[in-house]
């Protein structure tokens, strides 16, 4: 491992309090609002009286689908705020109480009163729902449904067979800074402080909306407390504000209470994943299935991808992944924490595991055996693909040699302890991108591109890469971010953006390099600019597969008396091309597997058949690691030099940490007690004989 690397430029500003979120920017007039929710799982608003709430302290307006601007169509359904009497499922906004403080707009809220028209919803997710059906393509884009060789006959003549299904319930990001927007119209320009993932998605959201031209709006997301997928599309809040700043004339302010989160800002849909895997003796893969069934909703179709990733792990000549879905009357899913690789990966790795045991292989050897130097869906070799040696250097530095592969074979007291292993891999995206680079003639250079931070050093990456291609000392960049006033960006999202930003960072100081040295090396009195685009540099179909890949190991212990888990030591080993700052890639690394603990043990939600929410709407009950949950954690990467990738070298890390986590989790228990779980969270109940999908294995 290398040099710590640079503190975050934006540290001081932090810890200070001086960094100003979406909600601490202060327009003079600002009024204040909250929104009602549906309070029935499908049906239309048939009445809604503002009598009373009109009649409180500080009201200042009440918007409901009689009065409030009208929006133009967009595909985006769930942004569709206040536009007629529907009621898709429970917790869709059917009014917004605007107000002279937030104590009041609560009130407020409080005291409308909406008559509803219910129908009968269907909420439920099952396995055989009579509706299901394939998608043509899944998130992002690419195909349902794939089938390679002859899987029915080679997993029938396979001697070693596994056939396993992998349940979850639907999870959600909680981000500590809650969904918000600060909202001002002035001159006919709309200007928000938006907590977002990716400012030019909202202002290109806000401009079809509303109709305007894109240069009319200004969307500023300059710090961003946490995104996790739930921020990097527009979400309804930033409507309504912009909605409500115009129906009143004043700047608006609007933060979502976070018991209602779990019903506006997307979260990660329940799933379940049939997986069937068939070898030889020496646990070579012949045959491998990866069947999902999951849930959209009637507003927005999104499909997690969780079957892609079987497409691109191992061996599989004979191969067949495919998803179904049903449309129910649910909140919209979307994004969240490494989408499709995440959940798809705990249920091929932990039937990897499975694999091992049946076949008598060392869970490590195991899937050195079904490495791939190319991706076998699509037969391009990949640009770098060091999987083996992440496995080998993690099991080096765990002690894996020392294990004894036999299940519930150590015990301390009443402790039983075990170790499990799982690989992980994160395909590499690069999105055009656009920068500016300025320099002073005294040889300052201030960086100018609208990428975002939500918490994971961009800023300072940015900055890092900028230094190294002028080949200036770091302290004289400065980076401007966060703003749609900037050249435009890729978002925070899909572990994209470093590759993405940096892209177009580096060609704009190449050029300006190149003008510098146009003109003798000297600088004009008025500094010179460079600008740069990466659209005709990145290929629509590379020769190469790229991604990222890790293994993960972990040790738990399980008390035979309370049935409960605890991760003693979690380890991961990465290949992630050339990491640009060895502190912050730290950061994200530990980041990422301490949410796979949580995944793995802790998250999950119910969702209520009768009134069709989830149950679970605050940190409370929605459980998350805290320091407590969290011992030894090690993060480590192997160098790695990738010439295909960007000028950089470099392929994204904030999601390759989550991917093989939970799986390694649950691997773990199964090697403590001889139970395997299945079904996630792994509960105590689910260890101690209390049912929830555990089986023997």
């Amino acid at each position: 491992m290398s040099t710590p690397g640079p503190v975050r430029l934006e540290g001081r500003e932090k810890v200070t309090g001086t960094a100003r979120y979406a909600a601490e920017h202060m327009p003079p007039g600002m009024a204040y609002a909250w929104p009602v929710p549906a309070a029935v799982p499908r049906g239309r608003v048939v009445a809604i009286d503002a009598g009373a709430a009109l009649a409180e302290p500080g009201a200042v307006a009440v918007l409901t689908h009689e009065n409030a601007p009208r929006l133009k169509e967009t595909d985006d359904g769930a942004l569709l705020v206040l536009q007629n009497d529907r009621v898709p499922h429970r917790g869709w906004y059917v009014a917004l109480a605007v107000a002279e403080t937030p104590e009041a707009a609560r009130a407020m809220a409080a005291a409308v009163r909406v008559s509803y028209a219910p129908e009968e919803h269907d909420v439920v997710l099952t396995p055989g729902h009579p509706r299901l059906f394939a998608p043509d393509v899944v998130n992002p884009g690419i195909p349902g449904s794939r089938e390679r060789g002859d899987f029915d006959s080679a997993y029938a003549s396979a001697p070693v067979r596994v056939d396993a299904t992998y349940t979850m319930r639907a999870l959600h990001n909680h981000p500590m800074e809650p969904h918000a927007t600060t909202a001002r119209w002035e001159d006919g320009r709309l200007v928000a402080y938006d907590s977002c993932q990716g400012a030019n998605a909202v202002q290109e959201a806000l401009a079809g909306l509303f109709g305007m031209d894109k240069e009319r709006i200004t969307v500023v997301a300059e710090h961003v407390g946490g995104g996790f997928g739930c921020k990097g599309t527009p979400r309804p809040q930033v409507v309504l504000a912009a909605m409500a700043a115009r129906h009143t004339s004043r700047p608006v302010r609007l933060v979502l209470p976070r018991a209602q989160l779990a019903a506006i800002v997307g979260h990660r849909a329940p799933l379940v994943q049939r997986v069937r895997l068939g070898a030889g003796e020496d646990g070579e893969i012949t045959a491998l299935a990866h069947e999902v069934t999951t849930q959209t909703s009637t507003v927005r179709e999104f499909v997690e991808q969780a079957a892609a990733p079987s497409r691109a792990m191992y061996v599989s000549p004979n191969s067949r992944t495919t998803h179904r879905v049903v449309a129910l009357d649910v909140p919209s899913p979307s994004w969240m924490r490494a989408p499709g690789e995440a959940p798809g990966m705990f249920a091929l790795e932990c039937a990897m595991d499975e694999l091992a045991y049946a076949a008598g292989v060392d869970p490590v050897e195991l899937r050195v055996r079904n490495d791939s130097a190319a991706e076998p869906d699509s037969g391009k070799p990949y640009s770098s693909r060091h999987l083996v040696e992440c496995l080998r250097e993690g099991a080096r530095r765990f002690g894996w040699d020392a294990r004894d592969p036999r299940p519930r074979s150590r015990a301390e007291g009443r402790l039983l302890v075990g170790t499990g292993a799982a690989s992980s891999c994160y395909p590499v995206f690069h999105m055009p991108s656009s920068a500016e680079v300025h320099v002073t003639e005294a040889g300052r250079y201030r960086v100018r591109i609208n990428a975002t931070d939500i918490g994971t050093g961009a800023r300072t990456v940015v900055a890092v890469i900028a230094a190294e291609a002028l080949g200036v000392a770091l302290d004289r960049v400065a980076v401007e971010i966060g703003s749609s006033d900037l050249p435009a960006a890729w978002l925070a999202g899909g572990s994209g953006g470093t590759g993405s930003w940096g892209w177009a960072v580096h060609k704009a100081c190449r050029a300006l390099i190149e003008m510098v040295e146009g003109r003798g090396g000297t600088v004009p009195p008025g500094g010179l600019t460079a600008t740069a685009d990466t659209t005709g540099d990145i290929p629509s179909d590379p020769p190469h597969a790229m991604a990222s890949f890790g293994a993960q190991f972990a040790e738990v212990t399980v008390d035979t008396d309370t049935g409960e888990v605890r991760v003693r030591r979690l380890l991961g080993v990465f290949a992630a091309g050339r990491i640009l700052n060895a502190r912050t890639a730290r950061s994200q690394f530990i980041g990422g597997m301490t949410m796979g603990v949580g995944m793995a043990l802790l998250e999950g939600s119910t969702m209520d058949p009768r009134f069709g929410d989830f149950a679970e709407r605050d940190l409370a009950s929605y459980h998350v690691p805290t320091h407590a949950d969290i011992h030894g954690i090690e993060a480590h990467w192997i160098d790695e030099t990738d010439p295909v990738l960007n000028p950089m070298g470099s392929k994204g890390i904030g999601e390759i940490g989550i991917v093989g986590t939970a799986a390694a989790v649950a691997n773990a228990v199964h090697h403590a007690t001889g139970v395997r779980v299945r079904d996630l969270p792994i509960t105590p109940e689910k260890l101690l004989g209390g049912g929830g999908g555990t089986g023997a294995g």
